[in-house]
C-alpha cells in the first residue's frame, strides 16, 4: 500500500479536501458512505509510432471501409493499446491514492486529455476517494464518472458501480466515388454513404469494446458518461485519389452490477450499512 506521506496525501484522521459539491456531500452521506480526500491520477503520453504506413484507409474492405480497430487487431492497433493504457495507467495511480487513503472507491472521476507544453497528451484522473460505513470492504476499489446524487441514486436502486470503462475504436477510408469529395459537383442534396458508413463503423466498433471492458469488470451493464467521435482528413500519395479519412471514437461509462436481489422499500432513506461485493 502506498504509504501517505510518501504520496503527499493528507495524514488519516486529518481535514479532507474533495471534489464534491454541497449536494453532492450530502446525497454520498446519505447512502451510507464518507468522502476520505480527493485524488488524481495522471499521464504524460508521447504519440510517435501509430502502426499506420502510407495510406492506411487504402487497404479497405468491401465498399471502401477499413475494418475498425481494436486494441489486438488492425493497423492501428498500436496507437489504440497506448490511448487505452495511457487512461487505465492515470486511473490506476488514482486509485492507489484512494487505497492509501482507506477508500473503497472514487466517484466523480473527470477523465481530462490535453497537450503537454513540452509535446505529447496529458491524461488526467480526477475524483474524490469515499469510504462506507461498513465492515465488508470490496477486493478492489471501484472507480466512477457518476456524481454524488447519481452515486446515491444507484444505490439506492440496488445497484454498485464496479469500474469506469472504456471503447476506443479508430477507422479510416480512403477518398473515392463514394465521399462528398466526388459527388457533390454532380448531385444535389443526398447522404453521402461513404462517410455515414465510416463513423458507423467506428461507433459500433467503440460501443463493442466498451462492453467488453464493461464485463472485465464484472458488471451486469454500463452507464455511459461520454461520447466522442473526431474526424481528421490526410494526404495520400500512393493511389489514384489524395486523401484518407480517419473517424476516432471514444466512449466512456461506468460499469454497474446488482449488489442486492431482494426488493427494498422505495424512498430515499439512509443506508448505515451496505453490501459492496456483488451477490454470488
Amino acid at each position: 500500500m502506498t504509504n501517505r506521506r510518501d504520496a503527499g496525501l493528507p495524514e488519516a484522521g486529518s481535514t479532507w479536501d474533495s471534489t464534491l459539491s454541497s449536494g453532492e456531500f450530502a446525497a454520498i452521506k446519505g447512502v451510507g458512505f464518507e468522502p476520505v480526500g480527493q485524488v488524481l491520477g495522471t499521464v504524460v503520453l508521447n504519440i510517435g509510432y501509430t502502426g499506420a504506413w502510407g495510406c492506411p484507409g487504402a487497404w479497405s474492405v468491401e465498399d471502401g471501409a477499413k475494418i475498425p480497430s481494436s486494441p489486438w487487431t488492425s493497423s492501428y492497433s498500436q496507437l489504440v493499446k497506448s490511448m487505452y493504457a495511457a487512461r487505465r495507467l492515470a486511473l490506476t495511480r488514482a486509485v492507489a491514492e484512494c487505497r492509501a487513503l482507506g477508500g473503497d472507491g472514487i466517484v466523480g472521476v473527470k477523465l481530462r486529455i490535453g497537450e503537454f507544453p513540452a509535446g505529447g497528451l496529458e491524461f488526467t484522473a480526477l475524483g474524490t476517494a469515499v469510504r462506507a460505513h461498513s465492515r465488508i470492504r470490496p477486493r478492489q476499489p471501484f472507480t466512477s464518472h457518476l456524481s454524488g446524487q447519481d452515486f446515491a441514486k444507484l444505490i439506492h436502486a440496488g445497484w454498485v458501480p464496479t469500474g469506469l470503462a472504456f471503447g476506443i475504436a479508430v477507422a479510416s477510408r480512403h477518398d473515392d466515388w463514394r465521399t462528398s469529395r466526388r459527388i457533390t459537383w454532380t448531385a444535389g442534396n443526398q447522404e453521402v454513404d461513404g462517410y455515414t458508413q465510416l463513423i458507423s463503423l467506428v461507433r459500433q466498433d467503440a460501443r463493442n469494446q466498451l462492453a467488453l471492458d464493461a464485463a472485465k469488470h464484472g458488471g451486469d451493464g454500463v452507464v455511459v458518461d461520454d461520447v466522442e467521435l473526431s474526424v481528421r482528413e490526410s494526404e495520400c500519395s500512393s493511389f489514384g485519389y489524395a486523401h484518407d479519412f480517419h473517424a476516432e471514437a471514444v466512449f466512456v461509462g461506468t460499469s454497474i452490477a446488482r449488489f442486492r436481489r431482494s426488493e427494498r422499500p422505495a424512498g430515499p432513506g439512509p443506508l448505515t450499512i451496505m453490501r459492496l461485493e456483488r451477490e454470488r
